[in-house]
């Protein structure tokens, strides 16, 4: 239903310029559909009702907030999307996108996007279809651009080896299971965390139980800082990336050698190519020979010992 209504809305013309005179810093544009459909001072029913909707309209949202579960026939959602020029929230229920959540908007009192930040136009550029999920992509995007600033991901070298990990491991779709993979501890998230020597150091480093609810993994609270945290605590892989060396970076990941490194060694050129307008010569896309088997369970100490 809600995708019926995008596409009658936009036939209608519907636009924000005809609806609404300003839009806010970083708002997006969104549909409601329904009559009636409240306006509430915080996201609960409880909340005073401070405007009402009488019909479809258009809204400026700048920020979303999770509260109370509303449902239709449609469907049901617990995020409440924040309109300034209303003064208040309105249901995402009530909002004509397919989503649960809005795609691409900050959650209410997170950080606005910073220069330097990637954006969902430059993964589709760096890695084309391999964006199978575009919105679930550029949901994750904010938490996964804080989780590569905490990382010191912030040159082109480094950024291109992140990302073109990412993609292989997962799309960049932060909610992933590993297909087919039953294992208590098989592979989630942004980077597929897999074992219980992994998913029991990442919890008590973050101070949370993913040996009990290993489905943390992959949630958007926790999946972009997990990945952040085997790139940098589980492994070293910025001064790999620094070096042009995807060989190292793939066996750092943990997985045997295969035609899956030159893969993803191109998909970091792709990367490189893209953040910086050339490919670089020494590019290294092969491991050393000590790193070819499965490097998997090997302690972070075990492995930088191989790979020297």
């Amino acid at each position: 239903m809600r995708r019926f209504l995008i596409a009658v809305l936009a036939c209608l013309g519907l636009t924000a310029g005809a609806l609404v005179a300003a839009s806010p810093a970083y708002a997006a544009v969104f549909q409601t559909y329904g009559s009636g459909v409240n306006v509430r001072a915080d996201a609960y029913l409880s909340s005073a009702v401070v405007g009402t909707l009488s019909g479809p309209t258009s809204i400026d949202v700048d920020c979303q907030k999770s509260g109370d579960l509303v449902s239709n026939s449609d469907g049901t959602s617990s995020w409440w999307a924040h309109v300034p020029a209303l003064g208040g929230y309105v249901t995402v229920v009530y909002v004509a996108i397919p989503e649960d959540k809005l795609p691409g908007v900050p959650e209410c009192g997170s950080e606005p996007p910073q220069d330097g930040d990637i954006t969902l136009a430059d993964v589709q550029a760096m890695f084309g279809s391999r964006i199978a999920n575009p919105s679930l992509v550029e949901t994750g995007l904010p938490s996964l651009n804080q989780a590569m600033r905490d990382a010191q991901i912030n040159t082109p070298y480094r950024k291109a080896a992140f990302l073109a990990t990412l993609v292989h491991e997962s799309r960049l779709e932060y909610n992933i299971r590993e297909i087919g993979d039953t294992r208590p501890y098989g592979g989630r998230g942004y980077i597929q965390l897999t074992g219980d020597f992994n998913y029991g150091p990442a919890g008590q480093y973050f101070g949370i139980d993913l040996l009990g609810n290993p489905d943390l993994a992959m949630s958007l609270e926790w999946s972009a800082p997990i990945a952040r945290w085997y790139w940098t605590v589980a492994r070293d892989i910025n001064p790999y990336a620094d070096d042009l060396d995807m060989g190292r970076v793939n066996a750092a990941i943990g997985y045997p050698a295969g035609a899956e490194d030159q893969r993803r060694c191109d998909s970091f050129k792709a990367a490189v190519n893209y953040l910086t307008g050339s490919v670089p010569s020494g590019v290294i896309c092969t491991r050393p020979s000590p790193l070819n088997g499965d490097t998997t369970k090997l302690t972070r100490t075990q492995f930088e010992a191989l790979a020297s």
